[in-house]
């Protein structure tokens, strides 16, 4: 799928700018070939130094998390890389959730859905660290959800040391809390006791691994 599609033809050949881009964030474009719609995210038009850098590592980082999470329902498929810049993504029809509005609310069921989608990326070995962003939850058109931008993914295999296992089970617990976020937003009813004092739970061991997560996932939101 858009095997033919070079960085210089993304410009002519797109349908849309989804998001600008700015210093150190690539521009989203929207395209059409054959029928089929798809995202590209893409770091060529960035500077020189930074697109060469981080805009790489990124790509790459994010392009070995869709080819983990390949076939995985509720996660978009990665169609292709274009020299090692942008990503061609497939677009899920739908809204995110930061746009659910006006009294509006997800299907029922939808969270227990999504919390079976993330048991399964979590078995994988991949945490996504940036749920609590609505905007990375879509709710499809066919009621079900699915998790998107993989930028800020991390993977078990590179926290195998101790004190790095620990932050690393407290960024799959912040996955669960980023649902827990949306519940209470929009279904309160849903959250359990355990599941409050999970999300409310603030020892002096757990704000450590929190001051060390939050500066790497911040490090990673603001380059992703």
């Amino acid at each position: 799928m858009f095997d033919h599609l070079e960085l210089e033809d993304i410009s002519k050949r797109q349908c849309g700018i989804l998001r600008k881009p700015s210093c150190t964030r690539p521009i989203i474009w929207h395209i059409k070939e054959n029928g089929v719609h798809a995202i590209i995210k893409d770091f060529s038009s960035n500077k020189f130094f930074f697109r060469n850098t981080f805009g790489r590592f990124l790509v790459w980082r994010e392009a070995r998390a869709y080819k983990k999470l390949k076939y995985q329902k509720g996660v978009p498929a990665l169609y292709r890389v274009i020299g090692g810049l942008a990503l061609v993504i497939q677009e899920i029809p739908g809204i995110d959730l930061g746009k659910v509005g006006n009294g509006k609310r997800p299907p029922d069921g939808f969270f227990n859905k999504l919390t079976e989608l993330v048991d399964s990326f979590h078995q994988r070995g991949l945490v996504h660290c940036d749920l609590k962003r609505a905007a990375n939850i879509i709710l499809g058109k066919d009621g079900n959800p699915y998790v998107i931008d993989w930028a800020a993914a991390i993977f078990r295999s590179r926290y195998k040391i101790h004190l790095f296992s620990l932050i690393y089970k407290r960024f799959m617990q912040d996955d669960y809390n980023a649902i827990v976020k949306q519940k209470l937003r929009f279904s309160p009813e849903l959250v359990t006791p355990e599941e409050r004092a999970i999300y409310d739970h603030r020892s002096r061991p757990e704000k450590a691994i929190r001051f060390f997560r939050d500066r790497l996932r911040d490090f990673l939101q603001k380059i992703a």
